[in-house]
């Protein structure tokens, strides 16, 4: 993919290592993996380079697909549903919570938000041509933070200035939506 040298801070690598969940179960469906395409911000986004990811109990959850007997029509075999009610995609790259840097933007962001530290908010919502609106959950509907690169929607990566260190804010996202 072709992008304006303006909006890339860096040389940023075709390949990436990343933990794959290959399916629902156990620890033993995690892959780590150093062959993994770096993702392209699209309109919109920013692509962060990962410094901190934390590991909370909705990434083990989704893992286990305990979430998935909570949905209604949810399907109990291998495609669980998730919070949207849709099944699963593997392989996912899981991980709710980020911090990170920007270090590219897609079409329609400023190329101002390069260098930003920022936090990911893990719910993603979109109002859809239709007036009704979308929620991804990061690392559950979309790729997340277990690898050394990731995408978010700009609006939902927030500038972060402050002294905590990456991994003390990487503990927040998850738990501050839920709080």
């Amino acid at each position: 993919m072709k992008q304006d040298p303006a909006h890339i801070s860096t040389v940023i690598p075709e390949r990436m290592r990343a933990v794959l969940l290959r399916g629902h179960g156990d620890i033993s469906q995690l892959e780590l993996r150093d062959d993994v395409p770096v993702p392209r911000p699209g309109p919109g986004e920013v692509l962060i380079r990962v410094s901190a990811a934390g590991v909370n109990n909705t990434d083990i959850a989704v893992r286990t697909a305990w979430y998935a007997g909570s949905v209604q029509g949810a399907d109990t075999g291998a495609g669980q549903a998730l919070w949207t009610g849709s099944a699963m995609a593997f392989p996912r790259i899981q991980g709710a919570d980020a911090c990170g840097r920007v270090v590219a933007t897609g079409p329609g962001v400023a190329a101002s938000r390069i260098g930003e530290r920022v936090l990911v908010e893990p719910i993603f919502r979109s109002q859809q041509p239709d007036g009704t609106w979308q929620f991804d959950y990061f690392g559950s509907e979309c790729d997340g933070a277990f690898a050394e690169f990731t995408v978010a929607p700009s609006v939902h990566a927030h500038r972060v200035d402050c002294a905590l260190g990456d991994a003390e804010l990487a503990s927040f996202p998850c738990a501050y939506a839920a709080a």
